[in-house]
């Protein structure tokens, strides 16, 4: 079972007890988070729901590992001939994230109101 999932604005391919490294969340390492802005999602029987853009109903839990920056990745500029060479660095921060459930929403069954009776005078008639 896994689902497509919308995190930071980035799509995301997520499976239930899996970590993913996501853009910087600005929450607190241990704290749960919930995603509803599911765009795909296949259930236990293997049936695909592809949303509309979202899928109604289902959303993403997960909870907040830690919070770290990836390996430097080099930025090199040079122009031939000219002795023009820069070289910069860049280290771009993320969270990582442990999912804990992919699913459904339970829909809480509302009772319905109750209708108030009508009032009746002494003498049986309504008020």
């Amino acid at each position: 079972m896994y689902a497509v999932v919308e995190i930071a604005g980035q799509q995301f391919r997520v499976e239930q007890n899996k970590d993913i490294k996501v853009p910087l969340l600005h929450e607190e390492p241990g704290k749960k988070i919930t995603f509803d802005r599911v765009l795909f999602y296949t259930d236990d029987k293997g049936k695909h729901h592809i949303g509309t853009p979202v899928v109604k109903n289902v959303k993403v839990e997960a909870t907040v590992v830690e919070h770290g920056r990836h390996k430097k990745v080099i930025v090199f500029k040079k122009k031939r001939r000219k002795g023009y060479q820069k070289k910069n660095g860049h280290r771009q921060d993320f969270t990582l994230l442990h999912i804990e459930k992919i699913g459904s929403k339970r829909a809480a069954k509302k009772a319905a109101p109750a209708q108030p009776k009508a009032e009746e005078n002494s003498e049986g008639k309504e008020a």
